[in-house]
């Protein structure tokens, strides 16, 4: 049995084939498999993968001899690693997603030199049916054991990559030796491990889908559609050109649903609507622009390219446009388009995807397994807040693969090796799960190597936590030293789980290149706080950041995740400084956190690109050392907050502004000059203004808000309008809209009653004399 530094590795079960072992002058040669599996491969419409494993020289020669004898032309190759080795087209592992949304018929990974997971799944995906895959590797045996570029970027500081554990590769090789379809040769010895041959029936011609009889589209949107699942796809699309309808389509990688919205598009700008197209990139979306103008093109439709290379935007003559924006652009709907269509949506965090359910029409395209990662909030979050909408709401789902057959092995390997379909377990197992029936859990890499339903269970609960998981995250989980999995289970099976970085902890000269803004890995809440806040002291005590937490959906609301993070403080507390998260504030998150001991030291004044939220930094104390950090932060947060609210703040939620204040953890002061009591007492009664120095009022606002001393005092609407009008300063017009009152006059009435009871709460007998005097 294979072993690790952390000790013996379970085997994975083989499927469906039996190793085959070819040695000495009897062996078939390398190049003839080539060509077999690209014959096998052609004749299936399936992929083969080929592995050469042994030195870089020689396995680089030996693609070289492969990719000849199985005819496959330079052009029609790609070579992703360190060096071009090969005449063909060639980029970096790092710069692998150039190859999202094109098709190769061969790429050769070359991993001698880092073997980076995402790389994996985006240069997969580019392969054709009837095409190879070709891996280089050092010798499998050995493989796991070393180290190389990806392991050196998970060694953060403090560790180092000699901490670094070789799980990953472990199970990645475990995967290559058990599945159908790949072969691997010991380029060293051209020695055939398993020729990967499988004897697939040859493929059926597919036969081109019936358009249907009644379509709104042009008849030959649906001649360009090549699968039943994409007619169905394109055919949903046609319910946009009435307001209040919203399309889902969610299919895996390959399926053709960009393709889809293209033609969906194409159409839609023909009749005249003005179509928005976002995505998380543009290159998400950039199939959608090259089927919509391939669509125009056939149809002999007059249009015109803002530009001729990735065109973003695509006017019809006399009729409509389909253009592109970046999320947070497109969120507002810039110009009030006529119909949205979010591409990836899955790559999006929820609180984004519900403001384009202000468009008049929506669509939303969606992966489900991705090969580059995949995030499951909308599946498991959104779909919720869609069907609570007023949008009629037609669902499609697109299983048949376009470029390849649905039996492909590649796909099936690629699905397992880096558990693009890991699922939690089904809502049945655990459902009666409560606090008092569940198992507190201390996970180890080998223990969720050993295990793989509980690995996927854990993973698959993982990517739930957060919008977007790609493979790289399953690496980080086996192997990067500075990470840590906890997890309660019920009957065995995973119902919460937590992933906790450890941070902190770092030397002098660490410190002092972060503090002047160097870029130290690993370390989110030291670097925040030394660069961004200029505390070096930061990065002294040490913590447990919860990276990612999550409880199945079948058991939410009970108070799972607070058990969790119970036992979590229960054995940390007296091993750490601080416990501690950053995240994109929502008023709920940020109260489960408070609610939990964490207390606001940060909020960040820009909006995070992506998900649309302003970050939050809580901390929950564990040690004096953790005490001090906390409490000099939450006095400096309180120091600082009332000028940002005004400023770069001024658009934030007022009710994260409500939450994240009343959980801060320092005592709010309300000092106030004698002449400031006065301004402030003068206000109620129509003596002074509060634009003659919104100074006092915006502290009488931070007192309350932080501590009230009664919490009763004021409404949920009241500290609303104390958030916008104090706080954030917005115009007595916009806020009076905002909140809906009658009228300027009775919203400001109604701040002037606020900071009656608020002086009275808060000010000496003599500043509620002076309140009186002006009664």
């Amino acid at each position: 049995m294979p072993t690790t530094a952390s000790g013996p590795v379970k085997r994975l079960p083989r499927e469906h084939c039996d190793r085959q072992v070819h040695t000495g002058a009897s062996a078939t040669t390398g190049m003839d498999i080539a060509r077999s599996l690209r014959a096998e491969a052609r004749r299936a419409n399936e992929r083969r993968l080929l592995v050469l494993a042994g030195d870089p020289d020689r396995t680089r020669e030996r693609a070289r001899a492969a990719l000849d004898a199985a005819d496959i032309p330079s052009a029609e190759t790609t070579v992703v690693g360190p060096e071009p080795f090969l005449d063909c087209e060639h980029h970096e592992q790092s710069r692998a997603e150039e190859l999202l949304g094109r098709t190769r018929t061969a790429v050769v990974l070359d991993a001698h030199e880092e073997l980076r997971p995402d790389a994996v799944g985006r240069t997969v995906g580019a392969v054709d049916g009837g095409g190879l895959y070709v891996l280089l590797a050092p010798p499998l045996d050995r493989w796991p054991e070393e180290r190389d570029g990806f392991d050196a970027s998970l060694a953060v500081p403090p560790f180092r990559v000699e901490d670094v554990t070789g799980h990953f590769r472990q199970r990645f090789v475990e995967t290559l030796r058990a599945h159908r379809g790949i072969a691997i040769v010991d380029a060293n010895t051209d020695t055939i491990e398993q020729d990967g041959l499988t004897d697939p029936p040859p493929s059926r011609p597919v036969p081109a889908p019936t358009p249907p009889a009644d379509s709104w589209f042009r008849s030959e949107t649906y001649a360009q559609c090549l699968t039943g699942d994409q007619r169905d796809g394109v055919r949903a699309f046609e319910t946009l050109r009435d307001d209040g309808a919203a399309v889902v389509v969610e299919a895996d990688r390959g399926r053709g649903k960009s393709s889809a919205a293209g033609l969906a598009a194409g159409n839609l700008a023909l009749e005249g609507r003005d179509v928005l197209v976002t995505a998380p990139q543009y290159r998400s979306a950039g199939e959608v622009f090259t089927r919509a103008a391939r669509l125009l093109e056939t149809l002999g439709v007059d249009f015109t390219r803002d530009q001729a290379s990735e065109p973003q935007r695509l006017d019809v003559a006399g009729a409509g446009c389909v253009r592109y924006a970046p999320p947070a652009e497109g969120a507002t709907l810039p110009d009030e388009p006529d119909v949205v269509i979010v591409d990836e949506a899955a790559a999006l965090p929820v609180r984004r995807l519900e403001q384009f359910l202000d468009a008049p029409a929506v669509a939303f395209t969606t992966t489900v397994h991705g090969y580059e990662g995949a995030g499951r909030g909308f599946s498991v979050r959104f779909r919720d807040r869609l069907a609570e909408s007023d949008h009629t709401i037609t669902d499609v789902s697109m299983t048949t693969p376009i470029r390849y057959s649905s039996a492909d092995p590649v796909e099936v390997w690629v699905f397992r090796a880096l558990l693009l379909d890991a699922r939690p377990p089904v809502d049945q197992l655990i459902a009666e799960a409560t606090p008092e029936t569940v198992e507190y859990r201390r996970l180890s890499a080998a223990d969720l190597l050993a295990d793989e339903h509980l690995l996927r269970e854990v993973f698959g609960l993982l990517v739930l936590a957060h919008y977007r998981t790609e493979p790289s995250d399953l690496a980080r989980l086996l192997d990067a030293p500075n990470l840590t999995v906890r997890a309660l289970t019920h009957g065995g099976h995973v119902v919460a789980v937590t992933l906790l970085a450890q941070e902190g902890g770092l030397s002098a000269d660490t410190r002092a290149t972060m503090y002047e803004g160097g870029r130290v890995r690993g370390n989110m809440l030291p670097d925040v706080l030394s660069t961004q806040l200029r505390d070096e002291a930061a990065g002294v005590p040490v913590g447990q950041r919860v990276l990612r937490i999550a409880t199945h959906a079948a058991v939410r609301s009970r108070g799972l995740g607070s058990k969790l993070l119970s036992e979590i403080e229960r054995e940390f507390a007296e091993r750490v400084d601080w416990l501690g998260v950053g995240y994109g504030a929502t008023p709920e998150l940020v109260r489960f956190w408070a609610h939990n001991g964490y207390r606001t030291v940060h909020l960040a004044t820009s909006r995070n690109a992506t998900s649309g939220e302003y970050s939050v930094v809580m901390l929950d104390p564990c040690s004096d050392d953790g005490a001090a950090l906390a409490a000099r932060h939450g006095e400096w947060f309180q120091d600082r907050i009332a000028a940002v609210l005004s400023d770069p703040l001024d658009d934030c939620d007022p009710d994260v502004i409500r939450a994240v204040l009343r959980a801060t953890d320092s005592e709010p002061s309300t000092s106030l000059s004698e002449w400031e009591w006065r301004l402030v007492a003068g206000v109620p009664g129509g003596a002074s203004v509060l634009d003659t120095n919104p100074k006092p009022f915006r502290e009488l606002t931070r007192r309350h808000l932080s501590d009230p001393a009664d919490p009763a005092a004021l409404s949920t609407q009241e500290e609303r309008l104390l958030v916008r009008k104090v706080l954030q300063a917005r115009p007595w017009s916009a806020v009076t809209e905002e909140l809906a009152f009658v009228s300027e006059r009775e919203c400001m009435r109604t701040l002037g009653g606020i900071v009656e009871r608020l002086t009275r709460l808060y000010g000496d007998r003599w500043v509620q004399e002076e309140l009186d005097r002006h009664q």
